[in-house]
């Protein structure tokens, strides 16, 4: 189990030390700025954070030194000629106005690693970035960015003139979807599944040559056709660390549960349990039918259920569900949990909210200690 835990926020990058005392949070880098996702690299020890400045837009930086020290890093840029196929917000009933774009980079917004040297960066609009020299630089997976899904080929034409993704506002009312999700095989590191809001799950096998969708037994309730191939909005997912073959995923429409390495989900949302719509999930690192959310109300309602703040923990692959509260607030809580913002490490889970509050728990789950308080919103927590 991990003692520290690496928390990005809207205003700046803090790590959460255990001593004993307890657990104490400290700014450690980016004071004012947003700080989207925060993680170390498992093999250099090299601590990632991935910004978004209000003035100088999105950045990469690192820190050699556990976060004493931080330096720009080599920056992710789309190559000269990438574009996409955009929507606008909707104002009216029926589809959004689409229109092919030039690819600016809106959003760092997730940021995975691979075998030694490998990382992966998610982006707005919708670019797998990949590095093979641990960060000095980042090529855009062009098999990924020209699938068919998403309109074909934009380098040498207009491709098919449909796209199946599509996403949430990220800047200047644009709808442009978004990789958040990036969950590399530790079994084969050429295997790597990604989701993306809106679209759903795919697939490589071959180290990003080729994908495929994986969102067979997936539904999007807004959808004409819920079991549409393509569409679907997931929040997250992540996979069991000990057996990769378990994937959970917390969607839009759903809790979903896959057995067999996201080839088939199954729906396991369990509405009068309050486990049904959220943003983050957590997979047990041994025991891939235990896992973790922080539920919220609905998408118009995003807050606590009832005021008063709980985790659902399923340890039967989503059968049963069991509401964990002691030691959250019951009254007048009004906390959201982003889609990053809960982790587990052994025993530990640790989880903040856009309300500034941070919590962990040592028993995996079952009671809760408040370590932080009046932090500034939180967007990522990742155990170091």
């Amino acid at each position: 189990m991990s003692d520290r835990i690496l928390v990005g926020t809207r205003k700046g990058t803090f790590a959460v030390d255990k001593n004993g005392r307890g657990w104490k949070p400290a700014l450690i880098g980016h004071a004012g700025a947003g700080s989207n996702f925060v993680a170390r690299d498992p093999h250099s020890g090299t601590l990632w954070a991935l910004l978004g400045h209000g003035h100088w837009g999105a950045k990469l930086s690192r820190s050699r030194d556990d976060g004493c020290t931080w330096e720009d890093a080599p920056q992710v840029a789309y190559p000269e000629g990438a574009r996409y196929i955009g929507t606008e917000i909707p104002v009216e009933e029926g589809p959004p106005p689409s229109a092919i774009r030039p690819a600016t980079l809106l959003k760092l917004w997730y940021l995975a690693f691979g075998e030694p040297g490998r990382m992966y960066i998610g982006t707005i609009p919708g670019g797998l970035f990949v590095s093979s020299d641990g960060g000095e630089s980042f090529e855009l997976n062009r098999p990924l960015w020209n699938h068919e899904s998403r309109g074909g080929d934009l380098f040498n034409g207009d491709g098919t003139g449909k796209t199946d993704w599509f996403g949430t506002p990220a800047s200047d009312g644009e709808f442009a979807a978004g990789i958040h999700s990036i969950s590399v095989d530790p079994r084969d590191p050429k295997r790597v599944l990604v989701a993306v809001s809106t679209a759903g799950v795919l697939e490589t096998t071959d180290g990003g040559q080729t994908w495929r969708g994986r969102n067979k037994g997936m539904t999007n309730d807004y959808l004409p056709d819920p079991a549409a191939e393509w569409g679907h909005d997931p929040h997250f997912i992540e996979h069991c660390a000990g057996d990769p073959d378990h994937v959970w995923q917390q969607n839009h429409s759903g809790v979903f549960y896959s057995a067999d390495g996201a080839k088939t989900w199954k729906k396991v949302s369990q509405p009068d349990k309050g486990v049904n719509f959220g943003f983050p999930v957590a997979v047990d690192e041994r025991d891939g039918r235990t896992a973790w959310l922080v539920p919220g109300r609905a998408d118009s309602e995003r807050m606590a259920i009832g005021g008063g703040l709980f985790v659902a923990r399923t340890q039967d692959g989503g059968e049963t569900w069991e509401q964990l509260r002691a030691g959250l607030p019951q009254e007048n809580a009004y906390d959201v949990v982003y889609r990053h913002a809960l982790a587990v490490s052994g025993d530990r889970l640790a989880f903040g909210s856009t309300t500034g509050n941070l919590y962990v728990s040592e028993d995996r789950g079952e009671s809760w200690q408040t370590v932080g308080n009046n932090l500034p919103p939180v967007y990522s927590v990742r155990f170091a």
